[in-house]
């Protein structure tokens, strides 16, 4: 047979599986009518797996490729079922009350927004940016900024997540894991770093600079070509307020040129991140949701079984209602075990029936589900 011949079969097995799929999807909603009249739960794992074993004993060497096949179809009945159930009550009641209070639209009204770092700090500049007419409150950890949130003495939080070079701000999702507030905006501004040190500070005697660990990250080509040593300090604005403060002069801080302005040093050298189009991502918390009318980005954390295949179902969900993963990120839960929490972005609004349908289905399925936010995302030019 030449390859014609063999696309030619091909296409005539596929015609008759179309029918047979087709039967399946509809038996699949007569099963969620049943389960809705009995109260029961559309996922029955025992039964799935009892299918798949069946699948992978039947189907000899093809065994693992069909099963694969018999999961996504699983996948797919079970999305049916969810839609015509329509689980997930509880999380749509949090999604439709945020619809209904206007009041919680992304607004500070004057009230103090937690920052973490000095004055000068790349935080800052985000914060103005989203909150032009409230105060920024300084804390000196990232967990401050949430405590900030959590006892009130702020609306809302801006925090650092990632950067487009050196990556996630691991700490931050530690965070977000573990007080689990609203993610309720984003904003990506675009961070140019400056080698700067006290007037009376020579380039050519630099030995160590200092600055936040992303910082010296993306600047890493920089101080290596320098033959600099990099130190970590808490942020690189209160980085640019310790060298202004120190009796050395052969240290440096890596930082923005605002923050060289305001601690009187001088900049050495501009643009020494290690790319052009550097950028950070800032994300919003707080204790109420938001959701804006123009959202375009959702944030969830959820767990997977430790099952062969979990985590690569979980995504293919996502996948089968047409939204794009923008970010996927691990962390361990901190009990010994090696399990872990997945934190998702995904491009959305809730107020797709789909996507709504989608989460309320993984939130009834998952052991553990959170859903953290829909809103917009801001870029800088």
């Amino acid at each position: 047979m030449d390859l014609s011949e063999l696309r030619k079969e091909i296409d005539e097995i596929d015609e008759q599986l179309i029918p047979l799929l087709i039967r399946r999807m509809k038996v699949a909603e007569d099963v969620a009518e049943y389960k809705v009249k009995n109260n029961i739960p559309v996922l029955n794992s025992t039964r799935e797996q009892e299918i798949l074993d069946k699948v992978g004993e039947k189907c000899g060497k093809y065994g693992d490729t069909i099963k694969t096949i018999y999961c996504a179809t699983m996948d797919a009945s079970r999305a049916i079922q969810h839609k015509i159930i329509g689980g997930g009550s509880e999380l749509r009641a949090i999604v439709e009350d945020a619809e209904r209070n206007k009041k919680l639209r992304i607004t500070a009204n004057g009230a103090p927004i937690a920052c973490q770092g000095v004055e000068g700090a790349y935080s800052e500049t985000a914060g103005k940016a989203i909150f032009h007419d409230s105060p920024i409150q300084f804390y000196k950890q990232f967990e401050n900024v949430f405590e900030a949130v959590n006892q009130k003495k702020a609306k809302f939080g801006v925090i650092p997540v990632e950067n487009s070079t050196a990556g996630s701000v691991h700490e931050a999702y530690d965070l977000i894991m573990k007080y689990r507030f609203y993610v309720v905006g984003s904003y990506n501004l675009k961070v140019e770093h400056c080698l700067c040190a006290k007037p009376e500070s020579e380039y050519e005697k630099i030995e160590n600079v200092y600055s936040h660990p992303q910082a010296l990250s993306q600047c890493s080509s920089f101080i290596k070509n320098f033959d600099f040593t990099g130190i970590n300090y808490s942020n690189t604005a209160a980085a640019a307020k310790y060298v202004a403060e120190s009796d050395k002069n052969n240290i440096a801080a890596i930082c923005s040129e605002e923050a060289a302005k305001k601690y009187g040093l001088k900049v050495l050298r501009k643009g020494i991140q290690n790319i052009t189009n550097n950028t950070t991502r800032f994300i919003v918390i707080s204790k109420e949701l938001v959701i804006d009318e123009d959202a375009q980005k959702i944030s969830l954390i959820f767990s997977a079984p430790h099952t062969t295949g979990s985590l690569y179902r979980v995504l293919g969900r996502f996948s089968m209602s047409g939204l794009n993963l923008t970010k996927l990120e691990s962390r361990p839960v901190a009990n010994g075990k090696f399990d872990y929490l997945f934190y998702v972005d995904i491009l959305g609004n809730v107020n797709d029936e789909e996507t709504i349908d989608l989460l309320c289905a993984l939130y009834d399925e998952l052991e553990e589900f959170t859903f953290l936010g829909n809103y917009h995302e801001i870029c800088t030019e």
